[in-house]
C-alpha cells in the first residue's frame, strides 16, 4: 500500500485536497480531526494538568488553550509531547487497517509533518500551497483569526517554499477547485494502476 503524507501551511487547502481523495474512495486520516477528538477524550486530563483552567465540561477549550500558549509559547513543546504520541498511535492503527483491507493507497494529513521531525514512514509527501496573499486572505476570514494570531502560527511553520522543495506531489489550490480535484484523480488513478507492491 502506498502511504501518502499530506501537509501544507495554514489556509493552503489541505482539507479540500483530503476531501478530494476521500471522494474517490481513498482511506483518509486527519491529524487535526484526531486532535479534536482527543481534546474531548483521552487528552483532556493530561492537557488540563499542564494548562490548568483549559478544560470546560470535560472538553479542552481551544480558545483558552490558545491564550495560554500565546502568553507562553514554550508551552507548545510540552503540549506536543503529550498530544503527538496519541495522534501517532491513531495514524499507525489507521494505516494498518487500510492495508489489511487491501487498499492501494491511504492519505494522512499532518499539518506539522516537516516541523515535527518525526518519520511516519510515508512513501511520498503531498504539499498544498497557494500564493501568500491568497493564503493570508483565507486565513483572516476564519472565525477568531487575527493578524497577530496568524503571524504567530506562521512563525511556527516552515515557509511554503521549503515545503514545496521537499514534496513528492504539489497541489496548487489557488487554481479552481475542479482543477485540484482533477490533479488528485489523476494521481489516484496512476497509483491504483501500478502492480501491487510486494
Amino acid at each position: 500500500m502506498w502511504r501518502i503524507g499530506l501537509t501544507g501551511s495554514i489556509a493552503t487547502g489541505k482539507s479540500t485536497v483530503l476531501k478530494a481523495f476521500a471522494d474517490l474512495g481513498v482511506p483518509v486520516f486527519s491529524a487535526d480531526q484526531a486532535v479534536a477528538e482527543l481534546y474531548a477524550g483521552d487528552a483532556v486530563a493530561p492537557v488540563e494538568a499542564l494548562f490548568p483552567g483549559t478544560a470546560r465540561d470535560g472538553v479542552i477549550d481551544r480558545a483558552a488553550l490558545s491564550q495560554k500558549l500565546a502568553a507562553d509559547p514554550s508551552g507548545f513543546a510540552r503540549l506536543e509531547a503529550v498530544v503527538h504520541p496519541m495522534v501517532r498511535a491513531r495514524i499507525a492503527a489507521f494505516l494498518e487497517e487500510a492495508e489489511a483491507r487491501g487498499h492501494a493507497l491511504a492519505v494522512v494529513e499532518v499539518p506539522l509533518l516537516f516541523e515535527s521531525g518525526f518519520d511516519y514512514g510515508f512513501d511520498a509527501v503531498g504539499v498544498t500551497w497557494v500564493d501568500p496573499a491568497i493564503q493570508r486572505r483565507r486565513a483572516l476570514a476564519r472565525p477568531g483569526m487575527s493578524g497577530e494570531k496568524l503571524d504567530t502560527i506562521l512563525a511556527r511553520q516552515l515557509p511554503q517554499d521549503d515545503k514545496k522543495a521537499r514534496a513528492t506531489y504539489l497541489f496548487d489550490t489557488g487554481l479552481p477547485i475542479a482543477r485540484t480535484v482533477e490533479m488528485v484523480a489523476a494521481l489516484v488513478a496512476a497509483i491504483r494502476a501500478r502492480e501491487p507492491r510486494k
